[in-house]
């Protein structure tokens, strides 16, 4: 059991954290092992978190994302097998022999907590009170085929997405962004009763209440080496 895990440490449902904006912003982690299995999240704390993601820009103002939520247990179940069988199979840009751009070290401390963490999800998301898929709508699937229409259309959904984590962390839930299901986006998408050829997934998260709150800003590159003035 873990030493946050006490009723001490647990938030009544109906509280905040009372974070300031730059906590929220710098201490929203990617929550896998630290999520409570056996609280039950109220639909009326998501539904809050929505309505702030509602905020966030959307191109052309057009509002084209959805949030589904996943709570009943078999279909969890279903789409956590899915969501596993993603994870277990290679992703075709894998097959290049490019290197991975990155900022960090896969033989790091930090890449090898990740990973334990991972593979504690991996065996756990079937019994995660919450599971989230986000969505956006497309007129076609043939508008992701350009730069352009994928810029519109990821940035009409990762920025609601993206808040919704964020005034999730203030009310005490964790999050987690993963992708590995979209390999069989299509299976899921019969799974769930999503129009596949309108609608595009886009991650999967789950959702929790966090073993205690106490979450500190994750160690990153020199912010120096993230910045380019007037050209690269």
């Amino acid at each position: 059991m873990d030493p946050r895990d006490t009723d001490a440490n647990k938030i009544p449902f109906d509280s905040h954290l009372s974070l300031t904006a730059d906590e929220v912003l710098t201490t929203t982690r990617a929550v896998r092992r630290r999520l409570d299995l056996t609280r039950p999240v109220p639909r009326e704390l998501i539904e809050e978190a929505v309505k702030i993601a509602q905020q966030a820009p959307t191109g052309r103002n057009q509002q084209q994302w959805d949030f589904i939520f996943i709570e009943d247990p078999a279909t969890k179940a279903r789409v956590a097998d899915i969501w596993r069988q993603g994870l277990q199979s290679r992703a075709p840009d894998e097959h290049g022999m490019a290197p991975m751009p990155t900022r960090m070290s896969f033989g790091s401390s930090e890449w090898g907590k990740i990973r334990d963490s991972l593979g504690h999800l991996f065996w756990r998301l079937h019994e995660v009170p919450v599971l989230m898929i986000p969505v956006v709508r497309v007129a076609h699937r043939a508008e992701m085929t350009s730069t352009r229409g994928q810029a519109h259309n990821w940035g009409s959904v990762i920025p609601a997405t993206w808040s919704f984590m964020l005034a999730a962390r203030e009310r005490g839930l964790g999050t987690a962004w993963t992708v590995g299901h979209l390999q069989y986006e299509r299976e899921m998408a019969d799974v769930l009763g999503i129009p596949y050829d309108n609608v595009v997934q886009v991650a999967l998260t789950p959702i929790a209440y966090t073993i205690g709150t106490d979450f500190k800003p994750a160690r990153k590159a020199d912010p120096v080496s993230h910045i380019h003035w007037n050209r690269w």
